[in-house]
């Protein structure tokens, strides 16, 4: 079996950090390089399609990283369309000829690889650099070969209540290109999951929840559903975000960065282990810094 491990123009990494809104996660991420561990890759550019309510200025200036600032929705009012999205045919067009301009804006900085951190609009930059993004759910919870929770906003902490979880994880993917309208971009192969966070359930039961959720209209309206099973699942994901993406995330970039991984001839994932590639379904990164491989 042949392995291939991910390759870089650079020596250390050079990665864009890409976020739309607190910069939590990409904060860590950029404290963590303090830490000589973990001090594998150097953040070349922030970018952000949300200026004026993000706080990539501020972080740009904390860390003396260069800022790209490409506002979506302004792209999309210029090009006739007052709603961002992906459901009409020519807001399709827009977001490819929006990430384009991303595309010419990044190739000064002669990036290797990008970290979504938080990122909200979709694209397919992830056709040019392997893109490592946060998930809010453990997507090594399968049925029959399918990812069980995947999905934006909330739901796959919602999803995993209503699966009977008691508890969950944050994973560290490679995100995949979308096309249509999106939703193949949990799909890529998981470098790490973090330890497990205990739910809070708000002294309800899984019955009560159902009963909420059971409730809801078909649809989901714009702004979300704004019940208390929504307000549930949000408070579940500030706690997932705290005890799950900022032990998992730091160190997975790290290792991504320093040639831990890699894939075998059929795409899957290998971690190596002692300078021996070893075949994993992912790595389970501890609050210990200790690194436990899941082997396939």
């Amino acid at each position: 079996m042949t392995f291939h491990p991910f390759a870089f123009q650079h020596a250390k990494p050079h990665a864009a950090i890409l976020m739309s809104g607190s910069g939590t996660n990409a904060e860590k991420l950029l404290e963590s390089l303090s830490h000589p561990a973990y001090a594998t890759w150097t953040p070349s550019v922030i970018l952000t399609d949300n200026p004026e309510k993000s706080r990539a200025q501020e972080l740009s200036e904390k860390f003396h990283i260069p800022l790209i600032s490409n506002n979506i929705r302004e792209f999309y009012k210029a090009n006739g369309e007052t709603r961002v999205s992906l459901m009409t045919e020519r807001g399709r067009e827009i977001r490819e000829e929006w990430t384009a301009m991303l595309r010419e804006q990044l190739k000064p900085y002669q990036i290797d690889f990008i970290i979504l951190a938080g990122f909200v609009p979709l694209t397919n930059l992830t056709n040019d650099y392997p893109s490592l993004n946060i998930h809010p759910g453990d997507l090594t919870c399968e049925l029959a070969g399918k990812r069980l929770l995947t999905g934006l906003h909330t739901l796959p902490i919602e999803n995993a209540t209503l699966l009977g979880h008691t508890a969950l994880r944050s994973s560290v993917i490679i995100a995949q290109a979308y096309s249509g309208r999106g939703g193949e971009m949990d799909s890529g192969p998981i470098l790490g999951i973090s330890p497990e966070v205990p739910i809070d359930f708000q002294g309800k039961t899984l019955s009560d929840w159902k009963t909420v959720h059971d409730a809801r209209p078909t649809q989901r309206p714009v702004g979300g559903y704004r019940d208390e099973f929504e307000a549930m699942a949000s408070l579940n994901q500030d706690r997932l975000k705290e005890a799950g993406d900022w032990v998992v995330f730091p160190p997975a970039v790290s290792d991504f960065a320093a040639g831990c991984f890699a894939l075998d001839d059929a795409g899957l994932l290998c971690y190596k282990v002692d300078d021996t590639w070893v075949p994993v379904q992912t790595v389970v990164y501890g609050a210990d810094g200790s690194r436990t491989p899941i082997q396939r």
